[in-house]
Formats: structure tokens, sequence, C-alpha cells
């Protein structure tokens, strides 16, 4: 048998079975030789080492072969009866041993052939279900290590029988003698798999599979950092805060911008007023003009953004705007009718031209461009970030200015389109102060719900996606390092990224981009997507949030792509079957012979369509470098733990 590099085996059949045929010629031979010196030695203790039988090797140990030539010599009719026993008794010796060495020969021919038959062969593939070493070995049973990680599943573990009687005994000293029996004969143990480790994890769970009961809340009932959680139906904030709050002491945020009584968050607001101003503002006004993640591929979405990170700077840098009122509500206030900054606008219009002063968006984009000459005409006073950002907001508002009537209203209508969200009073109250900053996050034990309702989950798209991609950027712009070289995070707490529904999101090129490097920064991401193909529509079939995530956990899936591609990660395996032949007339009572031989095939450990026929109680668990599991779902209310932690109500 060869092993290449301990992953497969293929035995030499033809190899081992002549290593056996000559181990067992040894092994007789050995024995027969054992068998010849027992003879000798027999017969020389007789006849008292006389100097008859010749000269002895060394002291009174003889040749083996002596006793032939003493057998040949001495063996005749008439040899006195004494002499005839002992010659008897060591050809009885000889024959014996040699007989007995035949047989050990015989039996370790059969035991080795059998094992080489029953030998693991890996000739068409080596796949396998990982065992409880493979497990153990991946990490993922309970331990110190991952304590207060993501629970990803469950698998049915044998309880060794000392463990059960240990138990059992426990149990019977205190006089409890139903649950004493049910423990002795509990042969097999339910243990979650945990994770919590920096690797990134993706689950594959179509609509209504149990992935909320069996992943979401188990994850936030156990994960003991802080943690960002897209809670879709505002379940996951009702069922796990409290938990939160009360016993892991985390400040506990409800986002829900279309919601009264929402804690704030302003995007604005995590602009750094330094030489990162335009740069944080372009990323902004990216995610406006891209709901979709779809990239700036027209005319009208590219002048959108220009005009929006002119006025978007213009409202940062304003003297004339209350701090309390820089948002984007007040953008789209200025964009479609000069908002607070209208009088102003029009008051200079009249001044310039009092005859034909320009009104409307004109007189405000005059008002945004001067405004930014003014200041620059002063650059002396101005820090460096604040003349960055007037330049740019003047040159975006000449750029407008400049442009055909017609192509100037396309663009203002693309760029109100965009903005048409925070024209709803209670997102644009939502919006205009932040009870929290993104820092914060990590600098303090926090869980962050950002609560959609199904009924506005298109219309929210736009500014979740914002908020996201501002995580991303802002907790991996720098990274401190030890005397050594080694990388740290500079955040007391890491944060863990639980984004349910993910590619409902639309592209988030940051999080793809980012994915690969953000566990350096001490963000962790659970994505939880229905199916490949969902996954393929946002981020196309070249995407890498796949290969990004460490492990992968799926449910029955519903999507043929992606039980295909769940069976290729199970991996080809090699089966034996056993083929027969017969022969004979086939009318005939009995045929005339029956061969049978067995044969190796291949064949997929799993098949699309027994990965679509999984068990509804059922999941399979990947882990880059290991064996798939085999696993089972967790179901939180049935557990005692779990769901005493769920009945502490939401937070307060």
């Amino acid at each position: 048998m060869s092993q290449q590099n301990a992953i497969y085996t293929i035995p030499n059949s033809k190899g081992d079975l002549a290593k056996i045929w000559w181990m067992a010629a040894l092994v007789w031979l050995a024995i027969a030789v054992i068998g010849l010196i027992l003879a000798t030695q027999f017969v020389a203790r007789k006849f008292g080492y006389d100097a008859v039988l010749g000269e002895p090797i060394a002291g009174n140990l003889y040749s083996p072969l002596a006793i032939v030539g003493w057998i040949f010599k001495w063996w005749r009719p008439d040899i006195p009866a004494d002499t005839r026993d002992v010659l008897s008794n060591a050809i009885l010796i000889a024959v014996g041993t040699s007989g007995a060495g035949l047989i050990a020969a015989v039996a370790l021919v059969v035991h080795r052939t059998r094992r080489l038959k029953d030998q693991e062969n890996h000739l068409h593939g080596s796949a396998g279900w990982a065992t409880q070493e493979d497990i153990q070995a991946s990490g993922l049973l309970p331990s110190d290590k991952n304590r207060g990680g993501c629970l990803l599943g469950a698998v049915d573990l044998p309880v060794p029988l000392r463990k059960r009687l240990g138990a059992a005994t426990k149990k019977l000293s205190a006089g409890e003698f139903t649950q004493a029996k049910a423990l002795l004969f509990e042969t097999t143990q339910r243990i979650y798999l945990r994770h919590a480790g920096p690797e990134h994890i993706l689950v594959f769970a179509p609509t209504r599979s149990g992935k909320g009961v069996g992943i979401v809340v188990p994850t936030l009932l156990s994960w003991s950092e802080s943690v960002l959680v897209h809670d879709i139906k505002g379940e996951n904030f009702a069922l796990t805060s409290g938990f939160r709050q009360k016993v892991l002491k985390q400040r506990c945020l409800r986002f829900a911008p279309s919601e009264v009584g929402s804690v704030k968050f302003n995007p604005l607001e995590e602009i750094r007023r330094d030489g990162n101003i335009v740069k944080d503002v372009q990323n902004i006004a990216t995610m406006i003009v891209d709901p979709d993640g779809k990239g700036l591929n027209d005319h009208w979405a590219k002048t959108g953004f220009d005009l929006l990170t002119g006025v978007i700077l213009f409202v940062l840098l304003c003297p004339a705007i209350p701090n309390a009122k820089r948002s984007l509500s007040t953008v789209q206030a200025i964009l479609s009718d000069g908002g607070i900054i209208r009088e102003l606008a029009e008051e200079a219009a009249k001044k310039k031209n009092a005859e034909e002063p320009e009104t409307g968006v004109r007189a405000v984009m005059e008002f945004i461009r001067d405004s930014g000459f003014e200041a620059l005409a002063q650059a002396g006073q101005l820090r460096e970030f604040e003349r960055i950002g007037w330049q740019t907001a003047a040159q975006a508002a000449q750029s407008y200015l400049n442009k055909a009537p017609n192509e100037a209203s396309g663009v203002l209508s693309t760029a109100l389109s965009f903005l048409a969200l925070y024209r709803d009073p209670i997102v644009a109250e939502n919006t205009d102060s932040s009870d929290f900053t993104i820092e914060s996050l990590m600098q303090q034990p926090s869980s962050l719900y950002l609560v959609v309702p199904p009924s506005d989950k298109d219309r929210l798209k736009p500014l979740i996606r914002l908020i996201i991609n501002q995580v991303v950027r802002r907790l991996t712009e720098s990274m401190e390092f030890e005397p050594g070289g080694a990388s740290k995070t500079r955040y007391k707490h890491r944060l863990l990224l639980l984004i349910d529904e993910f590619p409902a999101l639309g592209k988030l090129d940051v999080f793809e981009e980012a994915l690969a490097f953000i566990a350096g920064y001490g963000l962790k991401a659970l994505l939880i997507a229905q199916d490949l193909s969902q996954l393929q529509k946002a981020y196309t079939k070249d995407e890498s949030i796949v290969s990004n995530c460490h492990i992968r956990i799926a449910y029955a899936p519903n999507k043929v792509e992606t039980a295909e591609l769940l069976s290729k990660m199970t991996g080809q395996t090699t089966v034996k079957y056993e083929q027969r032949n017969y022969s004979g007339s086939r009318l005939s009572l009995l045929l005339n012979n029956v061969s049978t031989n067995e044969q190796l095939t291949q064949r997929a450990l799993l098949t699309a369509d027994e990965c679509m026929r999984l068990p509804p109680d059922d999941e399979l668990v990947f882990v880059a470098g290991f064996k798939p599991i085999y696993g089972k779902k967790i179901k939180y209310y049935e557990d005692p733990i779990l769901s005493a932690r769920q009945r502490m109500g939401p937070a307060v």
C-alpha cells in the first residue's frame, strides 16, 4: 500500500500480494528452523552430548541440520529401543514444529489478503464524511478557543461508556433512577459546532428553511463581541437584544430608519474633516447614485455623481448651514427647491442682476460656485481640507452651470431620483444626526440592528448599502503593528457582520474586495444567501465571495445550480459493487456456473439530487482543508439555555 500525502490511498495489489507470500515463507522457515534446533538439542541432551555426536558449534550447541545426519546414520532396524524412541521423538518435534509453522504461514496469508481486500482504495476518489477526529481537528467542537463564537449547527457524537456510567452513577446516588437509566442508554450526544476565529462564514439557506432559528438567533445568543445585524423583520432584535444588553452588557442600537423612535445615524457625520474629505464624500455619492451596485455606466449617473459630490461638500462646509442640518435630507432639499439656502441664493442673484436674476436651481448652483470661489479667495484662512472641499464644490457647480438646459435638467432629475428616500420626514429625522459613530461599534461592546421591514426593503436598500459600505471602509482604514512587525487591530472589540439576505443588497464592491483582508482588522463576516444563483446575480459568476469564506454551510437547496456546487464540494468517492456472471441454459433448473467479482467505480459522495433531498433537520458544513461535515440544524427553542436567553425580551 502506498499513501500520497496522507490524502488518498491506492493499494499496489501485485506488490502487496508478493510481500505477503514472502512474509509467509519466512515465517514458516523460521519456525521450521526452530523445530530443527529443538529436535537436535533434544537428541544431544538425551545422549549426554557424547563425542559420537560430532563437534558442537559452540559449547553444547549443535548445528540445526545435525539431526538430519544423525537420523540417516543411526536409523536401522536393529537399533536399540531407547535410541529408536529418542530419534522418533526428535522427528515428531521437528515435523510438528514445521507443521505449526505451516499453519501460521497459511493463517498469515489469509489474514493479510483479507485486509488487503478490505483496504480502502481511492482509485476513483477519496471523499468521505468527516469523522469525530476530523471535526475535532477542524476546531469546531466546543473549546475555550471558540467560546462565545458563532453557532453553525450540531453533530451527534458517541458517548463513551465510561462517561455514561459516571453520569448514571451520580443520578443513582441522588435517587433519580429514571434519569440514570436514560443517561446509561444515551449512546449519542448532540454537540454544537462553534466558530470564533477570524475566518468568514457563508450560508446557503432558501426561504423558510430555518436559517433564523438555526444560525442567526443562536449566533446572536452566543457571539460575545460586537455585532452588526441586517435584521429584515426586526425579530432578531426582539429575540436577542435583551440577552445582549442584560447579560453581555452591550449597547443595543435599533436603527429602523422608517420608524419613529429609532436611534439616529447621519452618514455625513462620518466624513472626516481632513485630507480624506473628498474621498469620503465621493464614496457616499457613489452609493447614492448606484443603489444596485451595477456601476456608474451611463452619462446621467456619472454627472449626477459629480453634482451630488459638490452639493454634499457645500452642505458640510457652508457656514450658513447649521451643524444640525448637515444631512442628506438637506442635500435633497437644496437640489429640489433650494431648501435652507434658497433665500440666500436668490438674494445673491438679485445683487448680481437685479433686472433678470437667476431663480431656482441655477441660482442655487451659482451661489454654491460663488461661495466656493469667495472662500478660495481667502485661502490663507482656510484649512487644507476646507480648501480642497470648496474647490471641488465650486467646480461641480460650475460644471452643472456649463451644461445646456436640457442636459442640466436631466442631471438634476437623476440626482434627485436617488435622493427621493430623504423626502420622507421620518427617514429625514432619523438621518439628520447620529446617536453612535461607526468606530464606537468596535471601541465599546455594541449590537447594531439595521431593521428593515419587508415592505420597505427596496426603498431603504440604498441607505443600508451606504451604512455597510461606510462601516467596512472606516474600520479598515489603518492598522497598527507590534514592535516585532506583527499586525494588530486598533480597536478593543471585534465586530461580526451578520448580513441576512446579503445578495438582496446588490453588489457591494467594497465588501467583495475587502473580504479577503478585513479579518486582519477585527471584522468577521457571516453572510446568508438563498442560493448560488442569487449570489451570482449580484456578483456575477466570477464572484469571489464563496472562495473568501473559510466555512460554508448549506441547507437543502431549491436550485439545481446550488445543488451541483455542493455536490462538487463534497467530492468523488470510490465504491465497490459485486458483479455476477451466470452460465448454463436459462431453462435448466440449475445454472452450470456462477462467478462473482468485485468492481470499483466512482460516484459523488452526495449527488445533486441527493443534496436537494436533504432531510429538513440536516445540513452540510464545509471547512476549508477538511472533509465535509454532515450535521444537524440547531433549533434554539429546543435548547434550554438558548431559549432562556431568548425569553429575556428586547432591550430597552
